[in-house]
């Protein structure tokens, strides 16, 4: 990936995956009714600190809080930069 940002310390650089479009039994969900994305994939990360090193790494799949990160736009996509505490999962 051609992104020109690197997280310093414990933060990470997270590209949410689409909302879900519709439901299992197939109904439509309209725009302003979607929920947030709670999963992406590590796009790039920190050092980390002394005390805490980065154990996610670059291309992990990942579950995040429903209000972590802070989203930002870099080259016409949407990403999320938050600390690694905020990760809550691997998948």
């Amino acid at each position: 990936m051609g992104i020109n940002i690197k997280p310093l310390a414990d933060r990470v650089l997270i590209e949410p995956l689409e909302a879900e479009t519709t439901t299992a039994s197939g109904i439509i969900i309209p725009d302003n009714a979607k929920e947030k994305p709670q999963k992406g994939n590590v796009v790039a990360v920190g050092k980390g600190t002394k005390d805490d090193p980065i154990t996610v790494k670059v291309g992990d799949s990942v579950l995040y809080g429903k209000y972590a990160g802070t989203e930002l736009k870099l080259e016409g996509k949407d990403y999320l930069i938050m600390r690694e505490s905020d990760i809550l999962a691997i998948v």
